[in-house]
C-alpha cells in the first residue's frame, strides 16, 4: 500500500462538518452583540461630529467699533459717511424704497453699533452666505434688499447702484479688522429658550410698560416706531418671528430702563404684538425652499382683545 487515505466524504458531509466545528451562537446572544455595536457606531459618529465642529467652528473676534476718524481716504469716507446717513434715516434718505415708518436704526440700535442688539460689527465679512431661508447663498447686497422689501415693507435697491454702494460701503467699514467668514462677539442676538407666549398677559404688559412710547395701539410716536399696523414691518420679517422678537425685546426693553422685560414677559408682548394685524408679504410662500422652515416661522393674526375694543 502507498499510505493510507482518509475516506472520501461527500460535499455535504464536509460541509455539516465546518459548520460543527464553529460556535454556536444563539438568537438571543446575536441580537445583543447586533445592538452593542450599534451603541459603539453611534458613540463614534457623535465623537467624529464633535470633533469636526470643533475643527470648523468659526473664530470669535473682539466687538470693536472703529472711529469715523479712521476713514482717511476721502472719496471712501464720502461713501461710507452717506451710506451711514441712510442707514440712520432710511424713509427720509430713500422715500421710494421704505413703505412705512421705519428705519434701518430702529431695530439695529445705537446706529447699529451696540453688541447684542442685532449689530453691524462684523456683519460685511460674514457674507457670501447661505441663508436657510432663501435657500441660497447670499451676497450681502441680497441681504440689504432683503431688509427694505421686509422690515421696511417696500422695494429693493438697484444692486448696482449709488444707494446700495454707499451701504456696503458703511458696512465693510464697520468690519475694518474681522477675518472673512469669522464670527463677532456681540453679533445677532443673545438665544432665548422658546416659551409659549400669552397674548393676553403680553397685552397687558404692552399696555403697562410699552405703550407710553410705542403708543397706545402700536401704530408709534415720535419716540418710538410702530409695532403693527400699516406702518410697521411686514410677515416676512424677521422680526415677525415671535422667537426672534421675544429675543429682541427680552435683550432691549424696555430701551430707557436698565431693567428689563424678563424672558417669558418677552415671549408674551412678542406673541400679542405678532398676532396683530400688519402689512403681507405674499414672496413669503417661497421662504425655506430646501425644509426647515422654523416653528415660529407662520403669522396668525388673532381676534381683537377685550383691552382693545376698550380703547
Amino acid at each position: 500500500m502507498r499510505g493510507s487515505r482518509e475516506p472520501r466524504r461527500s460535499g455535504l458531509a464536509l460541509a455539516h462538518a465546518e459548520v460543527t466545528l464553529r460556535p454556536r451562537i444563539h438568537v438571543g446572544e446575536a441580537v445583543l452583540l447586533v445592538l452593542l455595536l450599534a451603541a459603539v457606531e453611534r458613540v463614534m459618529a457623535r465623537s467624529e461630529s464633535s470633533a469636526f465642529a470643533q475643527q470648523t467652528q468659526k473664530p470669535r473676534v473682539p466687538f470693536r467699533v472703529p472711529s469715523v476718524d479712521e476713514l482717511k481716504d476721502s472719496t471712501y469716507r464720502a461713501s461710507a459717511l452717506r451710506g451711514r446717513a441712510i442707514l440712520l434715516a432710511t424713509r427720509d434718505s430713500l422715500p421710494h424704497n421704505v413703505g412705512n415708518s421705519l428705519r434701518c436704526a430702529s431695530c439695529h440700535l445705537d446706529g447699529g453699533l451696540r453688541r447684542d442688539a442685532m449689530s453691524w460689527i462684523g456683519s460685511f465679512a460674514r457674507f457670501p452666505q447661505y441663508r436657510a431661508r432663501s435657500g441660497t447663498v447670499d451676497l450681502i447686497e441680497d441681504r440689504i434688499n432683503d431688509c427694505f422689501r421686509r422690515s421696511m415693507n417696500g422695494r429693493a435697491l438697484a444692486r448696482a447702484g449709488r444707494d446700495m454702494r454707499d451701504i456696503v460701503t458703511y458696512l465693510a467699514f464697520l468690519s475694518s479688522g474681522t477675518p472673512v467668514g469669522a464670527e463677532t462677539e456681540g453679533q445677532g442676538l443673545p438665544r432665548l429658550q422658546p416659551l409659549k407666549g400669552d397674548p393676553v398677559r403680553g397685552a397687558t404688559v404692552f399696555t403697562t410698560v410699552c405703550s407710553r412710547c410705542h403708543g397706545a395701539n402700536g401704530q408709534g410716536t415720535p419716540l418710538a416706531p410702530p409695532t403693527w399696523g400699516p406702518h410697521s414691518f411686514n410677515v416676512g420679517a424677521g422680526m415677525a418671528r415671535i422667537n426672534t422678537a421675544a429675543s429682541f425685546i427680552h435683550a432691549v426693553m424696555p430701551i430707557d430702563r436698565a431693567q428689563h422685560l424678563s424672558a417669558q414677559q418677552a415671549f408674551d408682548v412678542a406673541t400679542y404684538i405678532n398676532t396683530r394685524p400688519r402689512p403681507e408679504f405674499p414672496a413669503k410662500a417661497r421662504d425655506w425652499p430646501r425644509g426647515g422652515k422654523p416653528d415660529d416661522a407662520d403669522y396668525h393674526v388673532l381676534t381683537t382683545t377685550s383691552q382693545e375694543k376698550s380703547r
